[in-house]
């Protein structure tokens, strides 16, 4: 299942770039794309496992840019 989720104070693409890095690593996970500009992350994975994975990438993220919130909605 692909999904695009919307991202509130992204303010570095570096950043971006690491959130990609770490989030593709995760089980279940067949890509994923964070666009900086856009403000946006795109996550193609297994439909039955992508609520955990999107929480995990909650944490994920906050870790590298506390100030950035995912939209889950």
């Amino acid at each position: 299942m692909k999904k695009t989720y919307q991202m509130i104070d992204l303010n570095c693409a570096h950043c971006a770039s690491k959130m990609e890095n770490i989030i593709k690593k995760f089980d279940g996970v067949s890509s994923v794309s964070v666009n900086f500009l856009a403000q946006k992350m795109t996550v193609e994975a297994d439909e039955e496992r992508l609520e955990q994975i999107m929480q995990q990438a909650v944490k994920a993220c906050k870790k590298i840019e506390p100030d950035c919130e995912i939209v889950l909605n």
